[in-house]
């Protein structure tokens, strides 16, 4: 697209970064994160760890073990179903 070298209105730049190029294991990697790093999840002042009650920590604990019993009740399926079919189809 030719722009006959005059500016447009939205070619300024306005400071906000879009992909900040800042990678760990980079050459130029600088180790320091800026307020305006967009989508790193980083910001300046560092979060203080959530605490959770009793409760809280015990629901996330039930949630966690459902989660994992899920998948690991899918992949038993899967196996068990491929056993099946290998027993009744394919050595038949």
């Amino acid at each position: 697209m030719k722009t006959n070298g005059k500016k447009r209105k939205d070619d300024i730049d306005d400071g906000r970064v879009v992909a900040p190029m800042n990678v760990e294991g980079m050459p130029w990697y600088s180790g320091e994160r800026t307020p305006g790093d967009a989508g790193t999840g980083v910001s300046a002042d560092p979060v203080a760890p959530v605490k959770l009650t009793f409760r809280e920590n015990v629901a996330f604990m039930f949630g966690v073990l459902k989660a994992v019993l899920l998948v690991a009740l899918v992949f038993i399926g899967v196996l068990l179903g491929f056993i099946l079919f290998c027993i009744h189809v394919w050595f038949r």
